[in-house]
Order: structure tokens, then C-alpha cells, then sequence
């Protein structure tokens, strides 16, 4: 994942114990998403975020999880890795998927919180491929 340092305890995928202290969340998006984003300087949600009130967002523990079951065979993606601490009190917590606490931001999703943002393959199966650190069950 090129633009983070793995040697930053900010920006550490731990992948391990309470996600919330982690210090990211994670975003996949599609490109057209992503270039409005690079223009408005603000990423809007998908139609599944407006409806629900707030941005999905996943811990890395989530990731795979997420992109297997509401992103397969959807190309164009892309994945953007965020700082928690700088979305402050509009990231919740909540249980979802299993009871598992998700990332929910209920506000704007500004590109100063974007650390980096990156294309998503797809593999044989239609599933969108993980940056090595992330991809895990």
C-alpha cells in the first residue's frame, strides 16, 4: 500500500484485537466516486449510504468480508484507506454483519481524511483483490 508507512503506529493495520483502535477504516468505492471526490474534495456516498443515513465503512478485519459480499463482479473499484481519528465524533460504532461492530460515519467524508486510495482488481471469482496487508478473512 504505497503512501502508508507500516512503521506509523497511526496508520498501523494491526488487523488484530478491538478494530477501533486500529486508527483506519476503509472505503471501496467505484472510480467515477473517486474522481468526483478528487474535484468536490468530499467522497459521497452510494445509493446503499444514502438510504441508510450514513457512509458503510469497514475495519481491516471487515475488508474482505465487505468486498466479497456487496462488491463481487463489480469493476472500476477502488479502495481508499481513511483516519479514523480525523472523522471524530460522526464515526460510530455499531453492530452489524454477525454483531460485529462496523465503522458508520454519519457526515461528510472529507479527502484530508483519505491517507490513500488505490485501483481494486478483480480475481477469478469476481472479487475484488485485497492490497496484501489487507487480505484476510
Amino acid at each position: 500500500m504505497t503512501g502508508i508507512d507500516p512503521n506509523s503506529e497511526r496508520t498501523a493495520i494491526t488487523g488484530g484485537g478491538d478494530p477501533r483502535l486500529d486508527g483506519l477504516v476503509f472505503k471501496i468505492t467505484d472510480e467515477a466516486t473517486w474522481r468526483e471526490a478528487c474535484e468536490t474534495g468530499s467522497v459521497a456516498g452510494s445509493a446503499d449510504d444514502a438510504r441508510d443515513g450514513y457512509i458503510h465503512l469497514s475495519a481491516a478485519h471487515q475488508l474482505a468480508g465487505t468486498a466479497a459480499k456487496h462488491f463481487r463482479g463489480r469493476s472500476g473499484l477502488m479502495l481508499l484507506v481513511i483516519d479514523a481519528t480525523a472523522l471524530g465524533s460522526a464515526l460510530r460504532w455499531e453492530a452489524s454483519r454477525g454483531g460485529d461492530l462496523f465503522p458508520h460515519l454519519y457526515g461528510p467524508l472529507g479527502m484530508a481524511s483519505v491517507l490513500w486510495s488505490g485501483p481494486l482488481a478483480l480475481d477469478g471469482d469476481g472479487v475484488p483483490v485485497l492490497p496484501a496487508e489487507l487480505a484476510r478473512p
